[in-house]
């Protein structure tokens, strides 16, 4: 089963500019979690500190109950065997071939022969639609396969935790939606912990078990997706309905009076974008006849039901009808009342609403001094990640197929 990553109080900076600050919250073990956020928050960030790439000046982080920021490097190394990762470009190394780049983590982390390793490799490769692509160097193929081969290299340790950062850039959505099922089946047969960065809507409503969203150096919610997909939030609403109206703007910088112009536009009957305001749960994303039951769904519900009688009563309404779906066994409605349940002892693991009584969260938020042109992970160089190891995986950002 994945491992519990869980991180406290962790603020982010480059040089003068933060990027996050007190960001808390639990990804709970053996469940898929989406992180979203507009372009500049800070996602790939957060997860480049996850796994030590990258150190927050403030915070902890804890990996199977270790913190990854006071451990040894010795300590870090073997931690990191625990993740799987995939970047946005892939990060392969580009003087190896497909097979090789896959093949790696196992030549470098196990003793197995290269007939094992050979068919766990073209295992992974048939996993992600590559077979015949083995032979080919990163330079040689198109933006999308390379992304699908770092999936292959960042899942041929079956790892407990893996990070996910973008998987539809670059893939067109039908693609997008096999690399989804795809992380589906594998919390299924693994039950491994996964997190998600995404921008892209479908995916965040459908696949994630729970939702996180940053904005404004801020973790605005993280909770179960019943619970965001049912939030009054407004940049939440506005996120996840791809609109114009709300606090995000071109620049994330937008005022009362720019929303006010912008809401006038679209009461004289100017289109606001995005899709349609989709009320209510859609349905998850389930694992492919065949594979095992995902257990994540089962303990994701539970945690609701323990917290769902704190929501707003339409949330409660639309969360049980969603529950009724999906567990006809519930006989006893969620949002009768706190009588209904005994939450003592509950801690709401995974439930983390802290940026939501951040002073200044409102359509008028002051964001005096914070500049956000130009930040695009500049000075974040991950070139020496790819071709600049030539010690055969002991740099301290190698070992686990990123």
């Amino acid at each position: 089963m994945g491992v519990e990553v869980s991180v406290e109080g962790l603020t982010k900076s480059f040089g003068v500019q933060k990027i996050w600050q007190d960001v808390s919250l639990t990804l709970p073990s053996g469940e898929v979690s989406a992180l979203l956020g507009p372009s500049g928050t800070g996602k790939s960030v957060f997860l480049k500190s996850l796994i030590g790439l990258l150190r927050p000046e403030e915070g902890k982080i804890f990996v199977d109950g270790t913190d990854i920021l006071q451990c040894s490097s010795r300590e870090l190394y073997e931690i990191r065997k625990l993740f799987g990762v995939l970047f946005q470009d892939g990060a392969l190394f580009g003087s190896m071939n497909l097979y090789d780049n896959v093949a790696f983590p196992l030549r470098e982390h196990t003793k197995k022969s290269e007939s094992d390793i050979r068919a766990i490799v073209m295992e992974k490769l048939e996993l992600t639609g590559l077979i015949g692509a083995e032979d080919k160097l990163p330079g040689e193929i198109s933006g999308g396969m390379r992304k699908r081969a770092g999936l292959a290299r960042a899942l041929v340790l079956d790892p407990e935790i893996i990070l996910v950062d973008e998987p539809d850039s670059g893939l067109d959505p039908v693609r997008t939606t096999y690399i989804s099922q795809t992380l589906i089946d594998i919390n299924a047969e693994i039950d491994a912990t996964i997190l998600i960065v995404s921008h892209n809507i479908n995916l965040a409503r459908t696949v994630p078990d729970n939702i996180g969203m940053l904005f404004r150096r801020q973790l605005v919610m993280f909770g179960p997706r019943e619970v965001l997909l049912t939030s009054d939030e407004p940049v939440v609403k506005q996120f996840l309905n791809g609109t114009m109206i709300g606090p995000i703007g071109m620049s994330e910088e937008k005022d009362e009076a720019q929303m006010a112009h912008e809401q006038a536009l679209v009461d004289a009957g100017h289109h606001a974008g995005g899709v349609d305001d989709v009320e209510g749960i859609v349905p998850q994303m389930k694992a492919t006849p065949g594979t095992p039951v995902r257990q994540a769904v089962g303990r994701r519900q539970e945690r609701v039901r323990q917290i769902i009688h704190t929501l707003p009563h339409s949330a409660q309404v639309a969360i049980q009808e969603s529950l009724d779906t999906t567990d006809p066994g519930q006989q006893t409605p969620a949002y009768a009342g706190s009588q209904t349940y005994d939450n003592s002892g509950h801690d709401n693991a995974g439930y983390d609403t802290s940026g939501r009584d951040t002073p200044g969260y409102s359509p008028g938020y002051d964001n005096s001094g914070y500049d956000n042109s130009g930040y695009d992970n500049a000075g974040y160089d991950n070139s020496g990640y790819e071709t600049g190891h030539n010690d055969q995986g002991r740099g301290p950002a190698q070992g686990r197929g990123q």
